[in-house]
């Protein structure tokens, strides 16, 4: 059973950094890809990012394009999601998600949560004005 595990969450003034660290039990390159969800309360899970761990390709929804980047650690097993400039309407719990089996990874529609199988537990970002 593959876990993953976020950490970095936190609070932060808007304009502000952080970066979520995603952990995986099991080797990354094997999980073909690994995409970023965020929740706010009364709210419907989002897709945020996703990274295919072959070609590191990438893709972000409209609202973080050139504010938040994803990257991938195969040495570390660990998925990163920088986030700068952060504005108080990307506050949400953040969670990690990957499917299964891996080669169910979606190659359209990436940002939807059905698609995915194996979640993290989360991590909140706060981010005041």
């Amino acid at each position: 059973q593959v876990q993953l595990v976020e950490s970095g969450g936190g609070s932060v003034q808007a304009g502000g950094s952080l970066r979520l660290s995603c952990a995986a039990s099991t080797y990354t390159y094997s999980l073909n890809c690994m995409a970023w969800f965020r929740q706010a309360p009364g709210k419907e899970r989002e897709g945020v990012a996703v990274i295919y761990t072959g070609g590191r390709s990438t893709y972000y929804t409209d609202s973080v394009k050139g504010r938040f980047s994803i990257s991938l650690d195969n040495a570390k097993n660990t998925v990163y999601l920088q986030m700068n400039s952060l504005k108080p309407e990307d506050t949400a719990s953040y969670y990690c998600a990957a499917p299964m089996p891996p080669s169910l990874c979606p190659s359209i529609r990436w940002y939807r949560a059905e698609a995915y199988d194996v979640w993290g537990q989360g991590t909140q970002v706060t981010v005041s004005s």
